[in-house]
């Protein structure tokens, strides 16, 4: 007995002979841009970390630093962290428009490393205390809106001593809600302590290796720095 000729719909089924078209491939999935937190002590890495991070994140990277040069110490500072990050992030200074600031550049590039919360915080708070909660939420919605991957380095400051003073236990409790607003969005959460990361989301917690990212920083670079 003969055998059933079986037909074969060329239409319907892609061949290595035959050329794919648009419409047999999947659609491309669109990649959410992340939100990664980033806390911990005073040098326990976590900048180091976030400028790693950035690096895996994207080629276009902005730097938007909250501090203030007050006295020459910080001035150093800034410095010598404008030097670690060299050529490899364009730097934004703001230490209040922060929002604002996220707005208007973060659809530019590709991710956008703020450094840090606290300090932004902090000077919010010296310059209208009743203003802190409500621009905590502005900050918040222009993090839910973003454009790019943004990375938030922040201090943890709720597991020493109670301050002494009506500033210092009124600052220790706008960042610890800020970060309960930021931790509830954030796809992820890392947590340092003695130069040791620990990744809390996504699961399981893991202690994350990480090479710190150094640049050659030229004079000419040294003057790059948009301030608005």
């Amino acid at each position: 007995a003969s055998r059933p000729r079986v037909q074969i719909d060329r239409d319907a089924v892609p061949s290595s002979r035959m050329p794919i078209r648009p419409r047999d491939l999947p659609e491309p999935r669109a990649v959410r841009p992340q939100l990664v937190l980033v806390g911990g002590g005073v040098r326990c890495g976590k900048s180091a970390f976030a400028l790693a991070r950035a690096c895996q994140l994207g080629p276009r990277r902005l730097f938007i630093a909250t501090a203030q040069a007050f006295d020459e110490e910080m001035r150093k500072r800034i410095r010598d962290h404008r030097a670690e990050r060299g050529a490899l992030f364009e730097t934004l200074e703001e230490p209040l428009a922060l929002p604002e600031t996220l707005r208007q550049h973060a659809s530019r590039v590709d991710v956008v490393v703020i450094d840090c919360l606290t300090l932004w915080l902090s000077n919010t708070l010296l310059q209208d205390d009743r203003q802190v909660e409500p621009r905590i939420e502005t900050l918040a919605e222009a993090l839910r809106e973003r454009k790019s991957h943004v990375i938030v380095v922040t201090n943890e400051v709720g597991m020493g001593l109670v301050p002494d003073n009506a500033l210092g236990r009124r600052f220790r409790d706008c960042a610890g809600r800020a970060h309960q607003v930021l931790a509830r969005e954030s796809d992820e959460i890392y947590m340092g302590a003695m130069g040791c990361l620990l990744r809390l989301r996504p699961d399981p917690v893991a202690l994350m290796p990480f090479t710190p990212v150094t640049a050659p920083f030229t004079a000419e670079e040294n003057e790059h720095v948009d301030r608005r």
